[in-house]
Formats: C-alpha cells, structure tokens, sequence
C-alpha cells in the first residue's frame, strides 16, 4: 500500500548544559568548566522508495539527540547526532507552525528541518580581570520543535488519466509492462501506479469523477500527483455513450483543483477500440477531435494500434520536454 501523505512531529536536541569547573593544576589554576555540546538536527532527506512514508504511519513523533553536558578543562560536551527522516523524491513537506514549505526533488538532496539547541557556556567563558572565579554557566537552549505535513507528489513525465474502467491500468501494463492488477469494477487503481516507458515514467493516476475536487469518490487525494507531470493521456473508454460529456466532466475536476493542470499539453487516448466497429470508431475519433485536442484510438488487443500509440507519445513527450527548457 502507498501512503502519500503523513503528518510528522520533529524535534531537534537540547543543548547540552555548560558546567562550572576549576583547573587543579597548580600551574593553571582558574575557571575550566566546557561548553555544552549542540543538540542533533532533524534533516528531510530524498530517497527513490516511493514507499518511504509509509513507516511515519505507526510512528509520528521523531527526536533528535540531545547535547552532552559541557565538562572539565575547558572541554565541550559532545554534539547530539542528527536523525535523518527520509521521504520519496516528490514530497512537498508543509511545516504547520510556520506555513513554510518546501520540496525535494533530488535522491540525496538534505533540507533542515529543526536546528538543535546551542549548547550552553561553562564558567570558563565567564572569566575576566575583575572576575577571577566565576561560577556562572549557562543551560543548554532547547532544539526547535515542529509539526510537519508531509505530501508526495509524484514526479512523472506522463499522466494517465480519465474515469474509473476507463483501460489506464491495462494500458499501462502494456506499455511498461508494470504488472498492475485491473478488474471490471470502480476504483480499480486505489493508488497511483508508475512505470517506465523508455526513458520516461508514466504515472496511472485513480480514476476521477465528478464531485473529486470536492472530495467525492477518491476526491482530491490522487489530483496532486498530476501537478508535475509533463503531459496528460486522458483516456476515454470506446464503451461510453456519451464521450464529450466524460472527458468535459474530468477536465471541469481539473480545473477546480488547479486550473494549470487544463493548459498541460493533453492527448485523447480512445480505449477499447476493439470492441467497436471501424465505422464506429471513425465516428467516435471525429465527434472527438471536434474538441480541438489530438485523438489516438487504441486496444491492448490491437498489436498496430499500441505502436501507433507509443509513436505519438514518443513525439509528445519530446515536445512537452523541449517547451520546459
């Protein structure tokens, strides 16, 4: 199961107390008490696993090390370690105490998330001419402590997207060989399924319908998957009487939740071809391209269709790549 979404409490480490202390050396008498050390930091950190948030489901509450305690002869205490909380590439991680956000796109790219607390200041630092034994020191500062949300947003070149049974899943199959389970039945694809065509990911996104902006059916869980995508394949099942009104019913979606996601570059795939004639199929391909968006008609039984289809995704994705530079 992916879970694309987590809500995550970090906090960084206390500094370590500074300590009072003094040399017994009988050369060197005077303050030596040392600093403490700093607390750990809490870092985000990108990863490949998509699957990588689903450990923050049991477990939400995350705490860096604290700071040693300062000690004699002038030495600082040991710095607290670090943790490192890692999440897919994709993410977007909302901090809910600041309203600052920020991404990670890059596997190994770190972002600090909570700065440890400085250590505090042994008697040692206090000392000065009209001050000769002081027996001051400073408490370690707490680490910053926060609430973060964190949302995975795939990061693809292509999205599949349409209604439920409308063949994303089949297709995908056959273009990437992904191995996704499909059946004859709503929701098919409860969780955004990726595969590799070539050199480029597509992503299956869950089936959309009418009222998914606002929540219904899978609602807006699946819809910011879409964001990063180059270019959309709207699929529409040959099986629908009334294909205008499925493909103007997922674009509406769209435009609620984001309106930049109805100016990507968008192709209309017709699924399941093969199930109607060829006049048929002419018929349904013209009434389409009547909405001025480029159709491609195709069946994962239909062996030149396939090739035909992955020749204009291959040209597409070239386009939509080259306008991004």
């Amino acid at each position: 199961m992916l879970i694309d979404e987590a809500k995550i409490n970090a906090s960084a480490g206390k500094g370590g107390d500074g300590v009072v202390s003094f040399d017994k050396n009988k050369m060197s008498l005077g303050p030596a008490g040392g600093r403490g050390g700093n607390g750990g930091n809490v870092f985000f950190q990108g990863v490949s696993n998509l699957t990588a948030l689903n450990k923050y489901r049991n477990k939400r509450k995350y705490l860096a090390q604290n700071g040693n305690q300062g000690m004699g002869n002038r030495s600082s205490g040991k710095n607290g370690e670090d943790i490192f909380l890692t999440v897919p590439i994709g993410s977007v991680i909302n901090n809910l105490d600041t309203n600052k956000s920020f991404e990670i796109t890059k596997v190994g790219e770190e972002i600090l998330a909570a700065k440890g607390g400085v250590g505090g200041q042994g008697n040692f630092f206090f000392r000065s001419p009209s001050n000769t034994t002081p027996l001051e020191s400073e408490k370690g500062r707490s680490g910053e402590s926060f609430t973060f949300l964190v949302e995975l947003r795939l990061i693809a070149d292509l999205g599949l997207i349409g209604f439920p049974n409308a063949g994303k899943s089949s297709l995908l199959n056959e273009l990437t060989k992904a191995d996704v389970k499909v059946g004859n039945y709503s929701f098919t694809t409860l969780e955004p399924n990726l595969g590799a065509f070539e050199d480029w990911i597509i992503a299956d996104i869950p089936g959309l319908i009418e009222g998914a902006s606002e929540g219904r059916g899978l609602g807006i869980k699946f819809l910011r998957h879409i964001q990063r995508t180059k270019i959309l394949f709207h699929c529409l099942s040959a099986e629908s009487t009334n294909l205008k009104a499925d493909y103007q019913t997922v674009r509406k979606e769209l435009k609620k939740y984001n309106p930049e996601l109805t100016e990507k570059p968008e192709i209309i795939i017709l699924t399941k071809s093969d199930i109607i004639s060829d006049k048929e199929k002419k018929e349904k391909t013209n009434q389409l391209k009547k909405l001025g968006v480029e159709v491609v008609a195709t069946s994962i039984h239909d062996f030149e269709s396939l090739e035909n289809l992955k020749k204009v995704m291959r040209s597409n994705i070239k386009q939509a790549l080259k306008k991004e530079i």
